[in-house]
């Protein structure tokens, strides 16, 4: 009875993670999509994407790789 109690709460640790790990994916996905949005770029596919990416001046270009850098730099290792 023991060991099964274990692996319940494992299991149930493991669909949390899941679930915590899903939630990260769809937060990105929309924030990269506003980002996108924000520069009129409304393509699905990434051929279009690095397409319309093309067509951007340098500044607008360089304006939306700061904000997607800005976006998901990693905050764990700052000195």
């Amino acid at each position: 009875m023991k060991n099964s109690n274990v692996k319940t709460a494992f299991g149930a640790f493991a669909v949390l993670g899941l679930v915590m790990a899903a939630n990260k994916m769809y937060q990105r996905r929309k924030a990269m999509k506003a980002i996108l949005e924000e520069y009129g770029i409304i393509e699905k596919t990434v051929f279009g994407v690095v397409d319309k990416i093309r067509e951007m001046n340098d500044e607008k270009y360089t304006e939306m790789k700061d904000k997607i850098k800005n976006q998901y730099k990693s905050e764990c290792c700052k000195k």
